[in-house]
């Protein structure tokens, strides 16, 4: 019995994801840039998976491009963003519990002569909207934040901010990283006033190594990666033909079954937290009731997180201490910054769930998980 909760980190590729792939491999494998017939189809193609996603996202199609996933995504639209407007102003706007890709690109922005404001958040994991707006200087020219927390799963008020920036009368842009939330919320870019959007195809069921990202059209952007000037000349390089396929699969089905996944989803990780609650003591639930259907984060005190981890894994049960980017760093940035104590930091696991999980693998889930942290608890008295 294999139980995966670590979807959060990664998805198993639906079964239809795999096969287009295959086909991808195997018959449509001439390069799209290739002016002879076999490159032509292949160029179709991915036109047609464009077409398919700038559905799904309530795009158009020349909004859409292809990245090799969520890191490059934040990056290329975060830096390609800065330098195209640093005339406007050199102000940056982000918060203190953003993804490593994020953060990391800010930091460099800084050594660049960029003046970043990071803003904090509540026990909750969420963002103070007066920060937000005291924040705002006349040189601020983009604000970046995360849809959904990847550890906690709080939802951030992304909406809120999107149409507060889109009354100002000067232009300030809102990039939204969405490799948690696409997928696991009904929303759209363009309604909720996003300029920017980052997607991440492993998160969803599709391939590891593909992505794509959301320019709304006007966007006035610096491309940071130049070549053969594949993508609009925005995202140069060979296209990754078979990740393209996939990730066009994988969108369309998660998007046809939306609201089923997330009322399957929401239904899983309510026994997941029922179970704990009624099953396991001295635990701390670090996820609000009001985060994301798939993401429970729990701190179990006085043992170490990584230790339980370790423990479950020998009954094939598959969690996370955190970010799977940096989950071997010591101490969760998100966790600090909601104020945990550090004992509640150490015992902390992330379960994140997804339409390929059954209430049967919650129940022997906690059952075991009840087990290993008693078995942790009296070895931890005896010393």
């Amino acid at each position: 019995m294999e139980i995966y909760l670590d979807n959060s980190a990664t998805t198993k590729p639906y079964k239809e994801v795999v096969n287009k792939m295959v086909y991808a491999l195997t018959e449509q494998y001439a390069n799209p840039s290739s002016i002879h017939r076999k490159g032509v189809l292949v160029e179709k193609e991915i036109k047609n998976a464009r077409k398919e996603i700038a559905k799904y996202t309530g795009a158009k199609e020349k909004e859409i491009f292809f990245t090799s996933g969520g890191t490059e995504s934040n990056n290329i639209i975060i830096r390609g963003l800065a330098y195209a407007n640093h005339r406007s102003g050199k102000h940056l706007i982000t918060t203190k519990i953003e993804h490593p890709s994020v953060l990391n690109t800010f930091k460099d922005l800084e050594k660049d002569g960029y003046e970043v404001t990071y803003l904090g958040v509540n026990e909750k994991g969420l963002v103070d909207f007066e920060d937000f707006k005291n924040a705002l200087r006349e040189d601020t020219t983009l604000v970046s934040v995360m849809h959904v927390n990847n550890e906690v799963g709080t939802i951030q008020p992304v909406d809120k901010i999107g149409r507060y920036l889109s009354k100002l009368k000067r232009k300030v842009y809102l990039h939204v990283d969405a490799v948690q939330s696409f997928g696991k919320i009904d929303f759209k870019p363009s309604k909720y006033n996003i300029d920017l959007m980052s997607v991440s195809g492993h998160k969803i069921h599709g391939p590891k190594g593909i992505g794509f990202v959301y320019i709304k059209e006007n966007t006035k952007i610096k491309s940071i990666v130049t070549g053969g000037g594949q993508e609009s000349a925005f995202r140069s390089g060979t296209e990754n033909v078979p990740g393209i396929f996939g990730l066009s699969e994988a969108v369309r089905i998660t998007m046809d079954n939306l609201k089923d996944n997330i009322d399957k989803v929401t239904n899983l990780k309510e026994l997941l937290l029922n179970e704990i609650n009624s099953n396991i003591d001295d635990i701390k639930i670090n996820s609000s009731e009001d985060g994301v259907c798939h993401i429970l984060n729990v701190s179990f005190i006085g043992i170490k997180g990584e230790i339980l981890l370790h423990y479950l894994e020998e009954d094939n049960i598959y969690v996370s201490t955190g970010s799977a980017c940096s989950s071997k760093k010591k101490g969760s940035h998100v966790l600090i910054e909601m104020g945990l104590s550090n004992k509640e930091i150490e015992g902390a696991i992330r379960f994140s769930l997804s339409t390929m999980n059954k209430e049967e693998d919650i129940k022997n889930a906690v059952e075991i998980i009840k087990k290993k942290v008693e078995e942790l608890r009296i070895i931890i008295n005896k010393r």
